[in-house]
């Protein structure tokens, strides 16, 4: 094993350290992300719990994990902005309301996903 294989999986090391730091402050610090998470930990159970085909497993784990992802790029959106906004500014709302409506979009989607996935197995 040379040096450069070395380096080069610290500093990955480093960066899944980095991103699983993110993950956290998420748990930690953002209630919406809370309860997506709750959900997605719900959908998870039922989702073993069910005799549901491979596909059907890997659309709810897509469709759960974008709305998660979505909402953690919205967190920071909305962070970055209060970071560089001192004052209201109509626009700044207008644009955090846009990155809360495309959570809201994925989630509506991802519920609708989740009930053409289990209700012909819960009925």
């Amino acid at each position: 094993m040379n040096i450069k294989n070395i380096i080069s999986a610290r500093k990955q090391a480093n960066s899944f350290k980095n991103s699983f730091h993110g993950l956290k402050v998420a748990f930690r610090e953002e209630q919406s992300f809370k309860i997506q998470a709750l959900t997605a930990l719900v959908v998870f159970i039922l989702m073993f719990s069910l005799p549901l085909h491979s596909i059907e497993r890997a659309i709810l784990v897509l469709a759960v994990m974008f709305v998660l992802g979505l909402e953690i790029l919205n967190s920071q959106l909305e962070r970055v902005l209060d970071t560089t906004q001192f004052d209201h500014n109509p626009r700044v709302k207008d644009i955090k309301d846009l990155s809360s409506g495309a959570v809201l979009v994925a989630s509506i989607g991802a519920l609708i996903v989740g009930l053409l996935i289990f209700i012909p197995y819960l009925s």
